[in-house]
């Protein structure tokens, strides 16, 4: 699909005065401007993140009245359960919880709910779990903030909650004994996008302030924040990104042992970097939850000795392989039926149901399918008599208003703009599909229906240097709301040495003038020919190659063009 090119517009006279007051290349100074970092204090802030520019966790509402409950529990021994979801960022979170009473050489309990048997968030089984268990103080962490019935149904069990949230809260809060949760309204806590394991560490902070124990003893396990803030896909700017930051350094150089036992099953060669986790740690947590259960990964991240390490990674890592096949058979189903689909040029949207499909992959089964055809997509199977599954959008386009409008043949829904699940009554399948293609249709907007890639700035070929990559990698970790900028250059030349890679890849080798640089194209082998036999246009990021102990730098290519002869 031909995808439509962008250059940011930002003010030359703003870049050039930042150029000459910084001593920073132009296309440097656009991104920093494009991203609101236009004063030296801002930049240096950027530049420069530490743990010393993060809040007081005191400044969270209720974080008071939070570490004052727990410190209540441990002085009188009280039951305490660990509750996190079935995600990355849940395990991390129960994970990061339990390493933090270890410290303080207090025993807990943990719970992490079944996907298939009682779904997302609190659950009445955990509950009775606790109730059986005699626990009296429940911290439910990366949920909980829209479990009113279960917590209602915990009091009257003589159970306290703490919720460690970070989603979206209703109108109205549960009626736990405290809520932490960055989004409530009247939080005025100064940075809102902390994952759930984020707001975690926010109440570790606090507890460990409060117990006068030393904050670097809980810096030791910044690598699961940082596992858990780049997987859980949130803004990578202010706190996250100083967490990411220290936490990179931490899985860099002295992981946790899980952690480092999923670096060495990725494959993954140090230094790691936030794709690496996404792409490679990431789906081996989540794929304990998706196949089976996440106790699996939970146990994998809280375990010191080796032999128990070893055990829980080979389990991991043959739910991870059939995460890949359930999903590749997904895939190659869903795009066989859209394939066949004489009415497929037409339609605005898709929605595929097969109700042999795994309930556990087909989000990501959703997001393959947009990758490739970039509309509005759902994927659904059959779980208890009800057509259930994934949506994902393409572009902007907010797909939870979508399902909002169709909710007249839906038993539930819920997400946000960019992702959401739902459950339909099979009989109201057909009529849903076609409600959904409407609102669709009526609200996509042209900028959605193909992809965009968005330039921050153009560059000369002999512009990327090593002094260029030194500033560039400044602005790292790479995420969202910081993305890794992507530059245009135009008129290039294969050098002679360009080559197809597995009939399906690029490897390019670039000449403009006297200047030589190789970059790699994913799945753009078509444009071979003309790579070999024409000037062309590449979009692209830089970045630094590492291989037999050497470094060079290399362009990822987001797109080519022919050049076009300009006037």
């Amino acid at each position: 699909m031909r995808k439509s090119w962008k250059l940011a517009e930002t003010d030359p006279v703003q870049v050039s005065n930042l150029s000459e007051e910084l001593d920073l290349p132009n296309a440097i100074c656009k991104v920093l401007l494009q991203r609101d970092l236009n004063s030296k204090e801002k930049i240096a802030n950027f530049f420069n993140p530490s743990l010393s520019q993060l809040h007081s966790p005191f400044l969270m509402k209720d974080m008071e009245i939070a570490t004052s409950r727990i410190i209540h529990a441990i002085e009188n021994k009280e039951k305490i359960l660990l509750y996190g979801d079935y995600d990355v960022d849940g395990t991390c979170s129960v994970a990061l919880m339990y390493k933090v009473f270890a410290e303080l050489g207090i025993q807990v309990d943990y719970y992490i709910p079944d996907r298939y048997i009682e779904g997302y968030g609190v659950s009445k089984q955990g509950i009775e779990y606790a109730a059986d268990k005699s626990i009296s103080l429940i911290i439910a962490m990366d949920c909980g903030i829209k479990a009113f019935e279960e917590i209602q149904l915990a009091s009257e069990k003589g159970i306290d909650f703490i919720i460690c949230d970070h989603h979206l809260p209703d109108e109205n809060l549960p009626a736990a004994f405290t809520i932490l949760d960055p989004k409530r309204k009247d939080c005025a806590y100064p940075y809102k996008e902390l994952c759930g394991c984020g707001v975690t560490f926010k109440l570790a902070q606090g507890l460990f302030s409060k117990m006068g124990i030393p904050q670097e003893k809980l810096y030791a396990f910044l690598d699961l924040v940082a596992l858990a803030t780049t997987c859980d896909i949130v803004s990578l700017t202010g706190e996250n990104r100083i967490l990411v930051t220290e936490g990179l350094k931490k899985i860099n150089s002295n992981p946790l042992p899980g952690i480092k036992a999923l670096i060495e099953k990725s494959g993954k060669a140090l230094p790691l970097n936030v794709n690496d986790i996404v792409f490679g740690l990431g789906p081996r947590i989540n794929a304990a939850g998706r196949i089976s259960k996440a106790y699996e990964a939970l146990k994998l991240l809280i375990a010191d000795d080796q032999k128990e390490i070893d055990e829980h990674i080979e389990k991991i890592e043959i739910q991870n392989n059939a995460r890949k096949t359930f999903e590749k058979k997904i895939v190659e189903e869903a795009i066989e039926f859209i394939e066949q689909n004489p009415h497929f040029e037409n339609q605005k949207s898709i929605v595929l149901y097969n109700p042999s499909w795994h309930k556990g992959v087909i989000g990501i089964a959703a997001s393959r399918i947009v990758d490739k055809y970039f509309k509005p997509t759902i994927i659904l199977t059959e779980s208890q008599g009800q057509a259930v599954g994934s949506a994902r959008t393409a572009g902007n386009f907010n797909i939870y208003n979508a399902l909002q409008s169709c909710d007249t043949f839906l038993d539930g829904y819920g997400g946000h703009r960019h992702a959401a699940g739902l459950a339909i009554n099979l009989d109201n399948l057909e009529s849903f599909k076609i409600a959904f293609e409407s609102a669709v249709g009526q609200n996509i907007t042209h900028k959605d229906k193909a992809p965009q890639i968005l330039i921050q700035s153009q560059l000369a070929l002999e512009e990327i240097n090593e002094d260029f990559w030194i500033q560039l990698s400044k602005m790292a970790p790479f995420g969202p709301a910081n993305r890794n900028p992507v530059f245009l250059s135009k008129n290039l030349r294969d050098s002679g040495y360009s080559k197809k890679l597995k009939e399906k890849h690029l490897r390019i080798s670039l000449r403009r003038d006297n200047h030589y640089l190789n970059a790699i194209a994913f799945s753009q082998g078509e444009q071979y020919d003309l790579v070999k036999s024409e000037d062309f246009d590449l979009c692209y990021t830089v970045e630094e190659n590492n291989w037999n102990g050497k470094s060079s730098l290399q362009l990822m290519v987001k797109d080519i063009r022919k050049s076009l002869v300009e006037s």
